[in-house]
């Protein structure tokens, strides 16, 4: 029994669905995302509840019941709320800032990054050092934090670089002179 994918999903005010063959569609106001309903997975409309059902209970049916319906939950979610990820930059002369359709990071390279921005995602820059990545796909705003954080991950030793907002990185003791 899945208890993830038994879960209903509300749809708040001012979400309309469509449910279409392998397919479906979530409109708000803050956009619209559309997903593949993989094979075996139904998905019906009821007061203003969705409902995921599975075919059959092969251990594949099961694994995707609950996917679908957290996917399905994201999209709900994303065009009425929206998400957001916060990273921070810390080091000295470390800094970012939005310039156009693109993000320029200074992180002690000998050049600056220039990451340009993906459709359907808005990047702000707060004082130089905080980064708010935000969008309605949450799939999308978290790969771009990610990629944001590979540029220059967090050292263990002095702790510079860029990281998420309260994550927390174990500084290592370093070398001692004996």
């Amino acid at each position: 029994m899945s208890r993830i994918g038994n879960k209903p999903i509300a749809l708040p005010s001012g979400v309309s669905v469509q449910i279409g063959t392998g397919s479906i569609e979530v409109k708000g106001g803050k956009g619209t995302l559309s997903r593949q309903i993989l094979d075996g997975i139904t998905v019906r409309e009821e007061d203003n509840t969705l409902y995921v059902e599975r075919v059959n209970d092969t251990r594949q049916q099961r694994a995707f019941h609950g996917l679908t319906r957290a996917l399905i939950a994201n999209m709900v979610h994303g065009v009425s709320v929206g998400f957001e990820r916060k990273l921070e930059i810390q080091g000295v002369g470390y800094k970012a800032d939005v310039s156009g359709k693109k993000l320029v990071l200074n992180l002690g390279y000998s050049h600056p990054i220039d990451f340009p921005i993906p459709q359907g995602i808005s990047i702000a820059v707060d004082r130089g050092v905080r980064v708010s990545v935000s969008g309605i796909d949450k799939e999308k705003v978290g790969q771009v934090a990610a990629e944001i954080r590979g540029f220059r991950p967090p050292d263990s030793y002095k702790g510079k670089g860029v990281r998420y907002e309260g994550e927390y990185v174990r500084l290592k003791a370093g070398k001692s002179a004996l």
